[in-house]
């Protein structure tokens, strides 16, 4: 069974609901009120426009997440809020997973979805391998589709406490290209692949730095731009195709980092 997630666009529905109902009786009542204006709809009823708003928006266009860990450094930084386009792939409906589909992901993306293991937490990463595609790993870096592996060592002028024991390594894969992040002593050997060595169906393991995959048809294979401290694909599997939530396009703010807002991701 696909399980339904409830998270904060599921209460901001509810919560428009109930004010909705609020307003509704109030103006039902408005007659016998008569222009006395008791705390249920001073607080009900006249929310029921601002959150009715609130919640069309979040539906329909764009939503904004806040990145709690650094498992998608350097490309996305702890504390970052990323603003999330959700006409890219199409929005989905509050409590249910059925997308109005508006378009497809694609190799590359940063993309936010509900985490497999527990549908009421977002995710986010990026999309290494579609429907059917091969993808190779060898000590942290990615080929799709026989492909040879390009990378290079990148200078990280932006070096922080948390990146201590790490490169930066340009990589260029199925014509994207991003800056990640790996052991400077064990490059890709931190995250055991799990989750390849319970599928062998789609996936081949030699090692934790070296694994093939066909990605299954409905699914996608993410991983985090950290390497060596992300809990993505490798540990809980593919991702199915109707968990994903939006593309993140944008760093929207940092309120530690304020240089960071508005950087395109």
């Amino acid at each position: 069974m696909h399980e339904i997630g409830f998270g904060l666009l599921e209460i901001l529905t509810l919560a428009t609901v109930a004010t909705g109902l609020c307003w509704l009786l109030a103006f039902g009542m408005r007659k016998r009120l008569a222009g006395r204006r008791p705390l249920w709809v001073r607080w009900g009823a006249e929310l029921f426009v601002v959150l009715g708003l609130v919640l069309a928006g979040r539906v329909a266009l764009a939503d904004w997440q806040q990145v709690p860990t650094g498992s998608m450094e350097p490309t996305v930084r702890v504390g970052d809020y990323l603003l999330v386009n959700k006409l890219a792939y199409g929005p989905r409906l509050p409590f249910t997973n059925t997308a109005l589909e508006l378009g497809q992901p694609q190799r590359g993306d940063v993309v936010v979805f509900r985490y497999p293991l527990d549908v009421s937490v977002f995710y986010v990463k990026r999309l290494v391998g579609l429907p059917g595609d091969v993808v190779r790993y060898r000590a942290g870096a990615v080929s799709v589709n026989g492909q040879p592996f390009q990378v290079a060592l990148e200078p990280a002028p932006d070096r922080r406490p948390e990146d201590a024991g790490q490169v930066f390594v340009h990589e260029q894969a199925a014509g994207n290209e991003r800056t990640i992040k790996v052991d400077a002593t064990r490059p890709g050997g931190h995250v055991p692949p799990q989750a390849w060595l319970d599928d062998p169906q789609h996936c081949r393991v030699e090692s934790v730095q070296a694994w093939t995959c066909t990605v299954p048809d409905g699914t996608f294979l993410m991983m985090g731009d950290n390497r060596d401290n992300s809990a993505d694909s490798r540990v809980w599997g593919f991702l199915d195709r109707r968990e994903v939530y939006g593309k993140a396009i944008r760093v929207l703010v940092n309120l530690h980092e304020p240089r960071r807002s508005w950087t395109r991701l």
